[in-house]
């Protein structure tokens, strides 16, 4: 079993949204969520992938398949999340 599949779907989406280049607070914004959720969401991920840091989770990662790493089929809500940062981004 891959680390990756140690990871339930929340938590890849936010483990891509890292790599993306998003802040807590805009994730949070995306998901729906709280900042401290995504905080701990990405303590988990962390523990489970054995990684330390941000950078770290990015090039995980990267080295597994970039952004096409989340889901196959959660692939529209992905691209929901991508716009709705972009709308954050921009106001």
């Amino acid at each position: 079993m891959s680390p990756r599949e140690n990871l339930n779907s929340k938590e890849i989406r936010v483990a891509t949204l890292v790599f993306e280049g998003m802040t807590n607070p805009e994730i949070a914004l995306c998901l729906g969520s709280t900042e401290q959720v995504v905080k701990n969401q990405l303590r988990g991920v962390f523990d489970k992938l054995g990684v330390w840091s941000r950078l770290e989770l990015a090039l995980y990662v990267a080295s597994h398949g970039g952004a096409s790493w989340a889901h196959r089929d959660d692939e529209a809500a992905v691209e929901s999340i991508q716009l709705a940062a972009f709308a954050a981004r921009t106001a």
